[in-house]
């Protein structure tokens, strides 16, 4: 490394953030990048550790620690090739991704860990800003063609991959824009679309074809995809919402969060405007809800969370370098509002809509406390409570696919469902996970969808076809 001793002289500097009452009132991301003296300090923190963990905890097998050295040395477009070698959305996680590298990093044994996610995000903005990305269509092509439906992490990881390897591949996307969830479940103070949009440009130019407002297997018949496709990839995550069916779900006013982030993402601002809101989930969906509601003028804004208050350190069953549950506090818990912990929502109140929730409280066991019940006055309520498994009619009922004991795709270890030609990667095969490992197991799933096609290639093609 660079500097042997750059843990010793700097601490942990996270990037600012705009300020709470100038970002309530827009939509425009909160975190700022980092100066570039900063990237240089923060980069230095990295050890030289005789064993990186940071690679342990990351899906994708990051080279953190060389492009950590890359960048303190001003080496900014090598360390951009190291980047750009393992991750096809680095500008996505460096924005998105809840870091579990950083909660991996050794530094973090008996110090605060490198900002990881930051420096990624540094390089990725630094390489565009540079003009040192453009679009590199595959030289030679295999002839083979690939559907990939859902535009998601999953699928457009997927999708880059095996566009890379000479294959053509089209993008099946049922919404009108591309991006899955990235698009319609991250709120734009996380991740602005021009994000986005930047890199579908570049990958429209490499040669891969979106095609959006068609739901496949519904518009795009299934025997046509089977027909005209080599192979298929399916992508479309886990969209099915955990329900909370007590007394008076019924009332209108109480909405699933992915569809209030959903309306949100499409324009419509006001939609909390004056009304006391409560989210019921404490995860970063239920987060992301928060930070709308502030932006859309919520009059009052409750989080409840039927789990106890994490610890805000590490436990004894929860030692480096797992993954800790830890108390999160992101940038739209500092915005306002109240966290409840320990609570259990026992039925919604109202004549036509949601006027009250009765809640009670619940010990380690989640058994409700006798004699805690309480009641909470609400006009709009957002589940935030997670997901099941993907939506079992159209395409894979019409394939036949066979599912798991949760309703998710079932695939052998090369991610090949029971039907032999189609594939299936990220929430929809592994169940609601993490938008890194969503595009690592694209990626994967490329691979064994090309391990497929290059079986009935001929020899010449196959070594060629990745010059």
């Amino acid at each position: 490394m660079g500097d042997l001793r750059g843990f010793l002289k700097f601490k942990r500097q996270e990037a600012p953030h705009r300020k709470v009452a100038e970002r309530i009132k827009d939509f425009h991301e909160v975190a700022l990048l980092p100066s570039i003296p900063q990237s240089y300090e923060q980069a230095s923190r990295c050890m030289d550790c005789g064993t990186p963990f940071c690679h342990w905890a990351c899906p994708l097998g990051n080279f953190i620690p060389e492009w950590n050295d890359l960048v303190f040395n001003r080496l900014w477009k090598k360390a951009f090739e190291l980047l750009d070698a393992t991750n096809p959305l680095p500008e996505v996680t460096g924005r998105a991704c809840p870091a579990i590298c950083e909660y991996a990093c050794v530094l973090g044994i008996n110090d605060e860990p490198v900002t990881i996610r930051e420096n990624e995000l540094a390089i990725i903005e630094r390489a565009f800003a540079s003009n040192w990305i453009k679009p590199h269509p595959p030289k030679l092509r295999t002839g083979k063609k690939v559907a990939v439906v859902g535009s998601g992490p999953a699928g457009l990881a997927c999708a880059a991959r095996l566009n890379q390897m000479g294959h053509d591949v089209t993008v099946f996307e049922r919404d009108d824009q591309i991006g899955g969830i990235m698009r319609y479940g991250i709120p734009d103070f996380k991740l602005e679309k021009r994000i986005l949009d930047r890199r579908i440009n570049l990958w429209e130019k490499e040669g891969i074809k979106f095609k959006t407002s068609t739901n496949a297997g519904v518009d795009y018949p299934v025997s046509k995809l089977l027909s005209e496709f080599d192979a298929l990839c399916l992508a479309t995550g886990c969209r099915v919402p955990r329900d909370l069916k007590i007394p008076g779900r019924q009332l209108k006013g109480i909405h699933f969060a992915m569809d209030y982030l959903i309306r949100a993402n499409r324009g419509e601002r006001k939609e909390a405007q004056g009304k006391k809101v409560i989210v019921i989930g404490g995860g970063d969906t239920g987060a992301d809800c928060i930070g709308v509601a502030h932006r859309q003028g919520a009059a009052s804004i409750i989080q409840l969370e039927i789990l106890p208050q994490p610890p805000t350190t590490r436990t004894t069953d929860q030692p480096w370098p797992t993954y800790p549950k830890i108390l999160k506090t992101s940038s739209s818990h500092e915005e306002g509002g109240k966290r409840l912990w320990s609570v259990t929502t026992k039925k919604f109140l109202g004549t036509e809509k949601v006027e009250k929730l009765v809640c009670a409280k619940v010990d380690a066991q989640l058994r409700e406390i006798p004699g805690t019940e309480f009641e909470l006055e609400a006009d709009l309520v957002i589940l935030a409570l997670g997901f099941l498994h993907p939506e079992p009619k159209g395409l894979l009922e019409e394939l036949g696919l066979e599912l798991d004991a949760k309703g998710n795709v079932k695939t052998s270890k090369d991610y090949q469902t029971s039907y032999k030609k189609v594939f299936s990667a990220g929430d929809m095969r592994r169940g609601p996970s993490l938008l890194v490992w969503a595009i690592y197991e694209g990626q994967q799933a490329a691979k064994a969808i090309d391990q497929y096609l290059t079986s009935s290639i001929p020899a010449s093609c196959a070594s060629n076809k990745k010059t």
